[in-house]
């Protein structure tokens, strides 16, 4: 059979259709790319494809078919499952003497054949037809019908995602479209992503959190730092959608066992907005926190933090001071960095040299170097702070002191005419200068180098919008910040009712509650014979130092807050007696 089969070049030759020429540099562009005769023919423009394909049907011994005229029963498609009539491109004609027939385009794929016969259990008849008819036909016949039952499922989807968006679930909506779609170039997983990060960004969210659960995914925004839920999205949408989390950050998307840090920029209403990801491994697959990271929040300015007039004017001069330690503590997130930059702002100035250290770099200033700590490579807090002062600054920042070593630098630096910012993890002011003692910092360089210290915390504010007059405030609170009842005829205390504009929380923004304390003789000299904590609080506090709560309580009756809010902060520091 195959020694009486002619070659194609013949048939074409013989019958007229290709010149002699023509057909020889065809065959050794042929051999020399290493492609079928019949392929180089059509690139070349010397024959159509429905010519070259009764050619290859008179060469093989099959019947051509033109599938312009020729009409397939609808029930034939039955005879094959869709799913081998795309991958190999062939078309059932029928079923004849326990055989199916089919249209195929290419003989000499015989694995494909074999597939087929393997697929089916039965023999097959084969006929032939061009390439691009059949795959028109596949195109014209299956895919109308899937527009079809797909334009139905797709009207369903939308109206689903329709109520749910209406009852305020937009991620979950927006996941049945991701999830329905089964888009390969991942559009829908993209368009999720944007939609759980840009509405953080417009619900003033500080940061968002994507975490799995057993039959779930819950995605939380932390709104003036309480989390909020915001959606659950189905477990099946977890993998793209932490996939999609790992791509923006830069992380590897292999890596499921150890935590991982990245980093987002993304555009949202004209500005550029940084996110910083933290990737964490848990018992239901990865945790996802994005901290949003607005340049807004950090350009606030002194005044808007939140003091008083009489502790602000106190701010001022001690940030202004030629030398010295200013340390400002607190718990993670009670605003610290965001105190430390306002007071940067202000000092920022040509005739100014500052430098900073911090972990990791959040927001990047104008005119200040900002130093970045990369452990990994040696280049810590202390090496950094060593090589600064070669640096000739006349103000520098240090994230964090988190030991000795670091307390030492800051300590020499602020006595060797530097003026020094730093954070220390405290819950009260007077706490930080028995915390640098049990680090190993010498009593008398404590006390002759502090100028002053800071605790503060963050209140949630009172939504203007839906402010009123709280006629029957929470008794527990009251007690816990000695609120009395004369206080009570003086003052008016107020409450948010919740409306949209505050997610119904009735809060809207925040404010800082400070504790400010400026180191005098007596201060300096209890702190030179180590003195305990509570001792060195009586003489600050009988010295007219203003706490936490009572810096709280003024906000209270200033309409600004609520004594719920406050006593958060009172139980954390106690009742003090003045």
């Amino acid at each position: 059979m195959a020694k009486s089969k002619k070659k194609l070049g013949e048939i074409l030759y013989k019958a007229g259709i290709v010149k002699k020429e023509d057909l020889i540099e065809s065959i050794k562009e042929s051999k020399k790319n290493h492609k079928r005769l019949g392929e180089i023919l059509l690139e070349r423009g010397l024959v159509r494809e429905d010519i070259l394909t009764k050619a290859i049907a008179k060469q093989f011994g099959y019947k051509y078919v033109n599938l312009d005229t020729t009409i397939i029963p609808p029930e034939a498609k039955e005879l094959i499952p869709e799913d081998i009539i795309r991958k190999h491109n062939i078309i059932p004609f029928g079923r004849e003497n326990g055989r199916i027939k089919l249209i195929i385009s290419d003989p000499m794929d015989l694995d494909a054949l074999d597939a087929v016969r393997f697929r089916l259990n039965t023999d097959v008849e084969c006929y032939l037809a061009s390439l691009s008819k059949i795959q028109t036909y596949i195109e014209d016949t299956l895919e109308d019908e899937e527009d079809q039952q797909s334009d139905e499922l797709q009207h369903s989807i939308d109206a689903t995602a329709a109520e749910l968006a209406e009852a305020g679930h937009e991620l979950q909506a927006e996941a049945l479209k991701a999830q329905a779609s089964g888009s390969p170039d991942d559009g829908p997983i993209v368009k999720l992503v944007n939609l759980i990060i840009d509405s953080a960004y417009h619900m003033r969210a500080s940061d968002i959190h994507i975490e799995p659960m057993s039959d779930r995914v819950r995605v939380r925004y932390r709104v003036d730092g309480v989390c909020l839920i915001k959606d659950n999205i189905p477990k099946s949408m977890q993998a793209p959608l932490i996939t999609r989390f790992k791509i923006m950050s830069g992380m590897d998307i292999a890596e499921r066992r150890l935590p991982q840090d990245g980093r987002i920029k993304r555009n949202i209403d004209g500005q550029d907005i940084d996110f910083r990801v933290s990737d964490l491994p848990s018992n239901h697959g990865e945790s996802f926190v994005l901290r949003i990271l607005r340049p807004d929040s950090v350009n606030i300015g002194i005044k808007s933090l939140g003091f008083g007039q009489e502790d602000y004017e106190r701010f001022q001069k001690i940030i202004k001071r030629p030398n010295g330690i200013f340390l400002v503590t607190g718990p993670t997130g009670s605003g610290k960095t965001t105190t430390l930059y306002a007071a940067l702002q202000e000092l920022n100035r040509p005739d100014k040299k500052i430098i900073t250290a911090e972990d990791p770099v959040e927001y990047n200033f104008a005119g200040m170097n900002q130093c970045q700590i990369r452990d990994d490579i040696g280049l810590t807090f202390d090496s950094i702070l060593r090589s600064m002062l070669r640096q000739a600054p006349n103000i520098i920042l240090i994230g964090e002191i988190r030991d000795g070593v670091v307390a030492d630098i800051a300590i020499q630096a602020a006595l060797t005419g530097h003026l020094v910012f730093s954070t220390l993890h405290t819950n009260d002011a007077l706490s930080a200068i028995t915390r640098l003692i049990d680090m190993g910092v010498k009593p008398f360089l404590v006390a002759s180098s502090i100028q002053a210290i800071m605790a503060q915390r963050l209140l949630r504010v009172i939504c203007k919008k839906c402010k009123v007059v709280d006629e029957n405030p929470d008794p527990h609170s009251l007690e816990i910040l000695g609120i009395t009842a004369d206080d009570l005829k003086k003052n008016q205390i107020f409450k948010g009712r919740g409306c949209p504009a505050c997610q119904g929380t009735g809060f809207k923004g925040r404010i800082g509650a400070f504790e400010l304390i400026e180191l005098n003789n007596e201060l300096r000299e209890l702190a030179f014979s180590k003195a305990p904590t509570t001792e060195l609080r009586r003489v600050a506090v009988a010295g007219g130092m203003k706490t936490l709560m009572d810096d709280g309580k003024l906000k209270i009756f200033e309409g600004l807050t609520t004594p719920q809010e406050v006593a958060k902060i009172a139980q954390v520091e106690g009742v003090i007696e003045k």
